[in-house]
């Protein structure tokens, strides 16, 4: 099992993984698996097994936008299509 790295560390790398996007944006991590898995969060992987890592900044503006979306009540199919329709808007 590896260590995990300090707040300080999370907030200054580029890229994060899921676990630490949990950690700093206060998301389940069944909800942050679900949007990667709808497309909704990018991702790169440079192999099938490898873990997914998250461009800390990005995301975690994707992330935030999402949960603005919600609030307004849009189901899942209308968040991807905002999402989608208006992808620079974060």
């Amino acid at each position: 099992m590896s260590r995990q790295r300090s707040l300080e560390a999370i907030l200054s790398s580029e890229y994060v993984t899921i676990g630490e996007l949990v950690r700093i944006t206060e998301t389940r991590y069944s909800t942050l698996k679900y949007y990667t898995e709808e497309g909704m969060i990018p991702f790169e992987q440079e192999e099938e097994k490898l873990t997914r890592r998250y461009k800390r900044d990005i995301t975690i503006k994707q992330i935030e936008r999402i949960k603005k979306l919600k609030k307004f009540g849009l189901s899942i199919d209308e968040l991807k299509k905002e999402l989608k329709e208006n992808p620079n808007e974060l």
